[in-house]
């Protein structure tokens, strides 16, 4: 048995939610440590800090000073997967994990006080993201700012006898798709909208990736023939490529968090030459508007 607890041990521990065992690190009310940006907490140290707060299995937690609105939130983005954002979080040395399961998934966690910033690329029309935001985030302090323009399209092995331009053009090759958290589920909607087609017009494939590159990776391993990705991703794995759509991929971030360290660090590096010359190498990006406020809480 390891000699501490993660912050999910703790919680059902204390029964209570994990925003809840970080609200009490953020005052600092009971023991931890930071390890390589992880919160872990000593089993010894927590033991004797319940028995001194009299803490039972009510969740009854020692009192402190209410937490303000500008509290502590985990050092983590969020939200919808981008390979760029990927690599300038680990060049950039900015402290600030990746934990990205879908734009969706990014939402709700920004609204739950999980996280500092959230990648969002969830279609509106002829917009991105803004009502999304507005509708959940209009009186609280998070701001949206522009990541960047991708190219998403059609990535497809690069020895098929045919290939497809359009969804239509793709029935009756094996299809992959994407977790439901993702928002490109959500773009995928629309493009068969505008094709006047439905979802099972499609063979899809009985799986779910849950990444850009886990997705290229899936039809570069032959498990499917084509699916709707990035242009980068398919770049990665030598796939064929056929834009569809140009997509605004922004970023969703708390207020206070902007102005700390960690992530002016991760400005800095985006506002580099590096930084430019890493999304050309990727492909499909246009970064020229890159901090462009489309949002303000």
């Amino acid at each position: 048995m390891s000699e501490f607890y993660t912050t999910h041990e703790l919680a059902a521990l204390l029964r209570v939610k994990e925003r809840k065992v970080y609200d009490l690190v953020a005052k600092e009310t009971l023991p931890f440590r930071r390890v390589t940006g992880r919160l872990l907490f000593p089993r010894d140290e927590i033991a004797q800090w319940l028995r001194g707060n009299g803490v039972a299995g009510d969740a009854q937690v020692a009192p402190g000073p209410p937490r303000s609105s500008e509290g502590q939130r985990p050092l983590v983005a969020a939200g919808g997967h981008d390979p760029l954002l990927e690599w300038a979080l680990r060049e950039s040395r900015s402290g600030i994990a990746g934990f990205f399961d879908g734009a969706l998934d990014g939402l709700q966690r920004a609204r739950a006080g999980d996280c500092i910033a959230a990648g969002l690329h969830i279609p509106e029309g002829g917009e991105w993201n803004v009502a999304a935001v507005a509708a959940r985030f209009t009186d609280e302090p998070w701001v949206l700012i522009e990541w960047a323009r991708r190219a998403r399209g059609l990535i497809m092995r690069p020895d098929l006898a045919k290939r497809p331009d359009c969804l239509k053009a793709a029935r009756g090759l094996r299809f992959h798709t994407r977790q439901t958290e993702a928002a490109s589920e959500l773009v995928l909607e629309q493009l068969l909208a505008a094709e006047k087609m439905k979802r099972a017009d499609l063979r899809l494939v009985e799986a779910v990736e849950r990444s850009e590159t886990d997705l290229a990776m899936a039809i570069a391993d032959g498990r499917a023939d084509v699916g709707l990705g990035i242009a980068a991703a398919a770049r990665q794995f030598k796939l064929d490529f056929a834009p569809l759509i140009e997509e605004r991929f922004d970023l969703l971030v708390w207020r206070k968090a902007y102005f700390d360290p960690p992530f002016q660090k991760l400005v800095a590096l985006c506002l580099s030459e590096a930084f430019r010359d890493k999304a050309k190498a990727l492909g499909g990006y246009d970064v020229s508007g890159f901090g462009t406020v489309r949002f303000n809480g």
